[in-house]
């Protein structure tokens, strides 16, 4: 009797913890932008499969980062939602076939491979954002069909 109550107050114990470790916001978000032949570029989030829309849930204060490794520049511009915190952590590898921008960069830009931007959310809210592209680092790089439009959905409570 006592080992079969306490096999199922283990049991009940494991199920609450996994049912709120799914739904708790995950802490060490990165999306990562990559290019792609249809379409340009596509981020991933976690290293789930590529998306070219994405949504985060974090708690108020949470931050996570964007690492760009696409053949192209992007800037992360906010379309809707309460302000945010955004800073270049890293501009990435600066060189001919790189990127040759310089400082000081646009608020969100990550100007170079693998730049990387952190993002810090104060504030509870829907943030709604998109990058902006700019011209590829290399020549000849070829693609097919329209580039995709990234956008990101951050719900923040």
């Amino acid at each position: 009797m006592k080992r079969a109550i306490s096999t199922t107050v283990i049991a009940a114990l494991a199920a609450m913890f996994t049912a709120a470790a799914l739904a708790a916001p995950a802490v060490n978000n990165t999306l990562v932008i990559s290019h792609i032949v249809k379409g340009c570029h596509t981020w991933s989030l976690n290293g789930a499969p590529p998306a070219v829309n994405q949504l985060i849930k974090l708690h108020v204060g949470q931050s996570f980062t964007i690492r760009n490794t696409d053949v192209m520049p992007h800037q992360l511009v906010k379309l809707s939602g309460p302000p945010v915190s955004m800073k270049l952590v890293s501009s990435g590898m600066m060189g001919k076939s790189t990127g040759m921008m310089k400082a000081p960069y646009a608020a969100g830009l990550m100007p170079h491979m693998s730049s990387t931007l952190r993002l810090t959310f104060r504030t509870a809210g829907v943030y709604t954002l998109k990058t902006l592209t700019g011209e590829d680092y290399f020549a000849g790089v070829k693609t097919v069909g329209a580039d995709n439009l990234l956008k990101l959905r951050v719900v923040v409570g």
